[in-house]
């Protein structure tokens, strides 16, 4: 069973959601904590989403340089597996492990809904149990989730295929170009600004044309990563 890592931070909310995200797709999810260098031979990691440091400074700054991430960008580095999720995808980006950045959102406001989204790369450690232009549903929360990257950046996000997923039908932050998520090169760090640990269960998950509360496409996140790592072991 692949160990997965969820690291909390001072101001994590969805640590806890997400190690059930990763035992419901029968992976052993494992609590790492900030202040620590011990990634306690994890196989992947999960940065969660929540407040890190009550978004001083910048949403994501302050914990991007707390102990644990010389360690996390060290493994993303040699190709281990991490997802960032809201805030995590904060810390990503302030970490450099993703390009460009996160401000609030373009109404000033958080905000909180059933988001669609565009599968655009399905070939990450993250995403291949999805089909490209796959329309999936997301439960989506923050308050400063406006992607945002200079031109140069934005072309070659889009040359280069890493745009993972764009919003579909509401552009619910400004984020530029509709992006909701990226991944790197290599294909094995993907950040995110929904909330897929929130859509893995029939019953607690977004509203769904069939059914409320019955969408369950944030477990493919998780099943995708733990298949890629069993493959990896075999």
């Amino acid at each position: 069973m692949p160990r997965i890592g969820v690291v909390t931070f001072p101001g994590s909310l969805d640590d806890r959601d997400a190690q059930r995200a990763i035992r419901r797709a029968d992976g052993e999810p494992v609590a790492l904590w900030h202040a620590d260098h011990d990634l306690q031979d994890v196989e992947a990691i999960v940065l969660p989403g929540g407040f890190s440091y009550g978004d001083y400074l910048r949403p994501g700054a302050i914990a991007a340089v707390s102990p644990i991430m010389t360690e996390v960008v060290a493994a993303a580095n040699r190709g281990m597996p991490v997802l960032g999720i809201c805030n995590g995808f904060q810390v990503l980006v302030e970490s450099h492990l993703l390009p460009g950045g996160l401000i609030r959102n373009a109404h000033q406001q958080f905000i909180r809904r059933d988001q669609r989204l565009i599968v655009e790369n399905a070939d990450t450690a993250w995403t291949h149990r999805f089909q490209p232009g796959e329309e999936i549903v997301i439960p989506l929360k923050n308050g400063d989730g406006g992607y945002i990257a200079n031109e140069e950046t934005l072309e070659y996000l889009e040359g280069e295929g890493l745009v993972a997923f764009r919003y579909a039908g509401v552009n619910p932050n400004g984020s530029l170009r509709d992006i909701a998520g990226l991944t790197n090169e290599r294909g094995n760090v993907v950040g995110l600004m929904p909330h897929p640990e929130h859509a893995v269960e029939a019953g607690f998950g977004p509203d769904m044309p069939d059914a409320m509360r019955s969408g369950t496409d944030g477990l493919r996140f998780f099943e995708s990563a733990v298949e890629a790592l069993v493959a990896r072991a075999a």
